[in-house]
């Protein structure tokens, strides 16, 4: 009896041994290491297109190849997109002229990024989406999505806001009405304060066919100062003024953004009543800092191509 404990005991030993031998010189095998490289994405970009129409993108850049002296770089990044009709791709960069192209083997699907906006052609023809153009990142609440496809822009705006694509900014001094899109406060935000609803908002405007593009052509004042700023990475053409008449204060601010074409620029417009005008304790001084804090977040989300 004793005898087999003995045995016993020792067969352990060698099976331990021989198990921690084999660990030791296979432990890339027990425990491999994690995948040398799995690529991250380089930028993921989400796009709004015409219908309301999206495309998530997310792009990747490959390993340079060498090339000869003189001879242009051989493409090697790729791309994942998925489109909102639930078809995904991943294309392969190929040659382009200007901006990054992608492309499937037989060329019936082409994803071409240029600056802010994308062209998507399917058998050479835009037929599914249009007008596409890089929708900013949600800085908090701004969900909704306005989406010009024409002109090339896209912003984000409350979802209480009021939005007019009819809109006209009318000053007789400009001799001209300017178009665009605005997005009017809801009646809640100046409720109880002296600050209007009617015609207090943002709005975007465009001027086509203009070489210059500032600050100045979108106010008929020939006093007011211009000046070039930068805010969040983007160059503007700032100008403001402010105006009285029978008991209103009217500020404007000008964000006119050089160099588009049409030229585009952001107005703030804020309409208040006089406090003296009220009865005592009926009406608030509205919080003009909170006021233009949501007007900036939206400014700051325009995208233009």
């Amino acid at each position: 009896m004793k005898k087999n404990l003995i045995f016993i005991f020792l067969l352990i030993i060698i099976v331990a041994g021989v198990g921690i031998w084999y660990a030791g010189n296979n432990w890339k095998n027990l425990f491999p290491p994690p995948s040398p490289y799995l690529p991250s994405p380089v930028a993921q970009v989400n796009y709004i297109c015409n219908e309301n129409k999206t495309i998530s993108a997310a792009f990747y850049k490959g390993e340079p190849k060498p090339v000869e002296p003189g001879e242009p770089p051989i493409p090697t990044g790729n791309i994942k997109i998925i489109l909102s009709d639930g078809r995904n791709f991943n294309l392969p960069q190929t040659i382009s002229a200007d901006g990054s192209r992608y492309a499937n083997s037989d060329e019936s699907f082409v994803f071409w990024s240029k600056g802010n906006g994308v062209l998507v052609l399917e058998d050479n023809v835009e037929k599914s989406y249009i007008g596409c153009v890089v929708i900013a990142e949600d800085p908090g609440g701004l969900p909704k999505i306005y989406l010009d496809g024409t002109v090339g822009f896209s912003i984000r705006y409350p979802a209480d806001y009021l939005i007019n694509t009819s809109y006209k900014y009318q000053d007789f001094g400009l001799g001209k009405d300017i178009s665009g899109v605005k997005f009017t406060i809801p009646a809640s935000l100046a409720a109880g304060t002296n600050l209007s609803n009617f015609d207090t908002g943002v709005s975007i405007e465009i001027i086509p066919a203009v070489q210059d593009c500032n600050a100045k052509i979108f106010l008929a004042d020939n006093n007011v100062n211009i000046q070039n700023v930068t805010d969040n990475n983007v160059e503007y053409s700032f100008a403001s003024r402010n105006g009285a008449a029978a008991g209103n204060f009217y500020e404007e601010e000008i964000w006119a953004i050089p160099g588009t074409n049409p030229c585009i620029a952001v107005r703030y417009f804020i309409h208040s009543g006089n406090i003296g005008n009220y009865p005592a304790g009926t009406v608030l001084e509205f919080d003009r800092t909170n006021l233009i804090n949501q007007f900036e977040k939206i400014r700051r989300s325009l995208t233009t191509i």
